[in-house]
């Protein structure tokens, strides 16, 4: 019998989950509101609802699963089977594991968000096959996770991936981590949103408008020639590809797989972030590593998560 579990994904506005098998295959995918202004014991409650109801559409019981798997967008105590600060749901200290646990009967595995992704990249997506890969996430902020040997790197407290906030204008804007000019203030979308506001306040002309700003907006524009938008692909461009060598020279990664919301320019972004990248980081290892758009989409943090689950009968 085919081995199953599930994979949730927790975000600020939806969580997302699925059924997997032990092969990587989804089985059946959805998603609910998060409703965060709820609070953590009617969303964990939720939660524990959704986990049934994709066991039944996909013909299994709760008995029937390995485990659950659950990516969630912050710190995490795995020890203490915590929650620790998810600032986007307004969570501190929340005992995720045994509320869960109660709820199901069933084994809990959590991981940050971008682990998650990075572990379902390398298990069926980009990644697969490598022995060791850097995913990095670029969404609302930046995020990244490691993967050595099918394994995530955590790091001594769960912290290991967080380049983010890697300096790279050290005369930069304040982050909300306390620093100035980190990646995140750039290559994330809220960072490129940011610059686009900035070149209208100062009155650049573009076809850009302050009050209909996305990244995909930005990206169309850059490629018709807006040069507003140009500027602003190419500064994130330049400095995630500077953050990328930064890590690569530290972990020579066989590969680094850009996946979010912004990843899903394509070519439009990764084309200039390889020219940064080798530029920036030392030849030998730009030469061994390749850059590469992920696989799995949006789906990469629920099967991460499901993969948590089979890990622990390794």
């Amino acid at each position: 019998m085919v081995k199953k579990a599930v994979g949730i994904d927790i975000g600020g506005t939806y969580v997302k989950g699925a059924l997997v098998d032990e092969r990587g295959v989804i089985l059946v995918k959805d998603q609910i509101p998060t409703h965060k202004e709820d609070g953590f014991a009617e969303i964990l409650r939720n939660i524990a609802a959704f986990v049934q109801r994709l066991a039944v559409a996909g013909g299994a019981t709760l008995q029937d699963l390995v485990g659950v798997g659950v990516g969630i967008p912050g710190f995490i105590d795995d020890r203490e089977g915590s929650a620790v600060e998810v600032i986007n749901v307004g969570w501190r200290q929340v005992p995720l594991r045994a509320i869960l646990a109660n709820a199901l009967g069933l084994s809990i595995w959590m991981e940050n968000d971008a682990n998650a992704a990075a572990l379902g990249e390398s298990w069926i997506g980009a990644g697969r096959g490598a022995e060791s890969l850097l995913c990095v996430t670029l969404g609302t902020g930046v995020g990244g996770g490691i993967v050595l040997q099918q394994r995530v790197w955590r790091g001594t407290n769960h912290m290991a991936g967080e380049l983010g906030h890697f300096v790279v204008d050290p005369d930069g804007v304040p982050c909300k981590c306390g620093k100035r000019g980190c990646l995140e203030t750039f290559a994330s979308a809220t960072g490129m949103l940011r610059l686009a506001r900035e070149g209208l306040e100062r009155g650049e002309p573009s076809v850009l408008m302050a009050d209909r700003l996305s990244t995909i907006e930005i990206f169309d524009a850059a490629a018709n020639g807006d040069a507003l938008a140009a500027a602003v692909v190419m500064t994130a461009a330049d400095k995630l590809g500077r953050g990328l060598a930064y890590a690569a020279d530290l972990l020579n990664p066989e590969v680094i797989i850009i996946v979010g919301g912004v990843a899903q320019a394509g070519e439009a972004l990764l084309a200039p972030v390889r020219t940064a990248f080798a530029r920036d980081a030392l030849r030998r290892v730009a030469a061994a590593t390749r850059l590469v758009s992920a696989l799995l989409g949006n789906d990469a943090g629920v099967v991460g998560a499901a993969k948590l689950a089979f890990q622990s009968e390794w």
